[in-house]
């Protein structure tokens, strides 16, 4: 997981990717998956005719990973109306394309409570969405790569594992914000996901104080595997000022 960590958030984990013996025919199969996976059987299943649109609509998402997404900005970039796209998406959730992250807000007016987050299940396909399959050293979205890389593994973990917590992220209108909160055991874990080992937790003291049963922790590339694998929190040190 270490050694192919770069691999795996430009080309995914799909098996038919990993057993793929070159980088060519690594993006010949994601190119095929989307083009027709994506595009012809699940249109054609689901009797949808704008193929262009619902395109577009996977692309607007592959460039907002990590972000609060608004349906009504989606819906009047690509020109549909907001129940055709909350409709799209709901069908890519439903087929393990597209996985909604919500927001936790209990406490604060100015916590972030209608939006969204959407992350691909596979970043391979995400990329393949977008047609970029360059190298992280040639790319500015390694840190929204590896958030997606790291919700996703740790949301496919707690279920094969059968770990039952209710997931979200947590956002305020002033720009404080925590990527993925697990609520389990009366409790809230926090994780602050970033790419770069050198980063640091910032702007977390009002979730902490609004939420006196929290605790956060900072995941990046060096130490991401513990935390993946993570099960009892209480026996690990966290930081809770």
């Amino acid at each position: 997981m270490k050694e192919h960590l770069e691999d795996f958030l430009i080309f995914g984990t799909y098996p038919e990717v990993i057993l793929a013996k070159s980088r060519n025919e690594k993006i010949e199969v994601l190119t095929e998956m989307v083009n027709s996976y994506l595009l012809k059987d699940i249109l054609s299943l689901e009797k949808i005719k704008g193929t262009k649109q619902i395109l577009d609509l996977l692309k607007l998402i592959a460039f907002q990973i990590g972000r609060e997404v608004s349906l009504n900005e989606l819906a009047s970039q690509i020109k549909l109306d907001v129940k055709t796209v909350g409709k799209y998406l709901d069908l890519f959730e439903k087929i393990f394309i597209l996985y909604r992250l919500n927001a936790l807000s209990r406490n604060l007016r100015k916590e972030v409570t209608t939006k969204s987050k959407y992350y691909f299940y596979d970043n391979g396909i995400r990329n393949g969405v977008i047609l970029q399959f360059n190298n992280l050293s040639n790319r500015n979205d390694a840190g929204e790569l590896f958030e997606n890389f790291f919700v996703m593994e740790r949301v496919k973990y707690l279920s094969n594992n059968s770990i039952y917590r209710n997931l979200y992220f947590w956002r305020t209108y002033d720009g404080q914000g925590i990527d993925l909160i697990e609520e389990g055991d009366g409790k809230l874990f926090g994780l602050e996901v970033k790419y770069s080992p050198t980063s640091k937790l910032k702007k977390i003291k009002t979730f902490l104080s609004t939420y006196d049963n929290a605790t956060v922790e900072l995941v990046n590339k060096d130490n991401y595997l513990s935390y993946l694998i993570w099960i009892n929190y209480i026996s690990k040190s966290v930081i809770n000022s």
